[in-house]
């Protein structure tokens, strides 16, 4: 079975950190890209960052850019987004999944392409 374990969210200000795990089992951790995406309220879900297990390729949302990292520990098949320079606009539930490595290289990290989805983690962002 399948499953990926989202942990790490809270509530912080303006301007703090955070940061996210995501543990997986039941699945070849190499063979899959490990991405991030978020719902805020009313809004589509959206690609956050993404890294493929392989070799490490990343991508992330323009927006995210210089304040969140993506990072991979093969030993204990967990990936970790941390999170930077938060601001509500980044408020949000988080969910961690797997799908084909290809999305990162090509940077097409869209819900659609990925298979096997966790439960989220809410993120909250006060100013």
């Amino acid at each position: 079975e399948v499953q990926l374990q989202a942990s790490g969210g809270g509530s912080v200000q303006t301007g703090g950190s955070l940061r996210l795990s995501c543990v997986v089992s039941g699945l070849s951790f190499e063979r899959y890209a490990i991405g991030w995406f978020r719902r805020g309220a009313g809004r589509e879900r959206e690609g956050v960052s993404s890294i493929s297990s392989s070799d490490g390729t990343r991508w992330y949302k323009d927006s995210v850019k210089g304040r969140f990292t993506i990072s991979s520990d093969d030993a204990k098949r967990t990936v970790y987004l941390q999170m930077n320079r938060l601001t509500p606009e980044d408020t949000a539930v988080y969910y961690c999944a797997a799908g084909p490595p290809h999305t990162v290289v090509y940077g097409n990290v869209v819900a659609h392409e990925y298979d096997f989805w966790g439960q989220g983690t809410q993120v909250t962002v006060s100013s």
